[in-house]
């Protein structure tokens, strides 16, 4: 199955560099390319597209408001956050608009590659370990970050929010198998179970909200 990619930049010479890596690829095809959040949405209206490399700082509409657009919509594309170290304040942005991750500008072709086909195949969170460096560093700027607990929280067993605090510490399903001495499959249960109860799409969202509702301090402990 071939891995429809939407480009959205400003940069036409950034652009035109991620159309090449990805042109080479035998599952991947660039079927449309934007501008600005304007244009990229013009475009989601007559072209199927699978992935979104979205980049933040663009003229018209920028990529957080465009994620948000697009992730409103039904059975939307995977959104990729393209972002730089010193916007990695509006990568928190952009999770919360429903992207799927986020991708450094910078990042080796490899590295993006294999977030495509991750995100495409359903595997949200990219680097969590990265996402829960960003969110140390960027929620106590934040508003709306106050509530030491939420409501939907309790829907939650022990053992579940025992499972979403280390989700958003950034552990793989395999780490935290070992962590808490349960089976793989177990903790994936466990993790379905918590996005079904809290109406969450993915673990980007278990971490974003274990960090709104204090459950994860920055710092990364719960």
């Amino acid at each position: 199955m071939t891995i429809r990619v939407m480009l959205v930049d400003d940069q036409v010479l950034l652009r035109t560099g991620f159309r090449m890596v990805l042109a080479a690829q035998p599952d991947m095809e660039v079927v449309a390319e934007a501008g600005d959040g304007v244009e990229a949405l013009q475009e989601l209206r007559t072209t199927e597209v699978d992935v979104v490399l979205m980049d933040v700082r663009m003229p018209k509409l920028d990529g957080v408001e465009t994620t948000r657009r697009i992730c409103a919509d039904t059975d939307p594309p995977k959104v990729l956050i393209l972002t730089t170290f010193d916007l990695d304040e509006y990568a928190f942005s952009g999770l919360k608009a429903g992207a799927s991750g986020f991708m450094l500008k910078d990042v080796p072709p490899a590295d993006l590659l294999a977030a495509i086909r991750a995100v495409h195949s359903g595997d949200a969170v990219v680097a969590p370990s990265t996402t829960r460096r960003l969110l140390d560093r960027f929620a106590p700027m934040l508003p709306g970050i106050k509530q030491p607990q939420h409501k939907e929280l309790e829907r939650l067993t022990e053992r579940e929010r025992e499972v979403m605090v280390l989700v958003a510490q950034g552990l793989s399903n395999g780490e935290i198998a070992a962590r808490l001495v349960l089976s793989e499959a177990t903790v994936k249960t466990h993790v379905g179970r918590i996005l079904t109860k809290l109406g969450l799409r993915d673990r980007v969202q278990v971490v974003v909200l274990a960090y709104e509702t204090g459950l994860v301090r920055a710092g990364g402990h719960g």
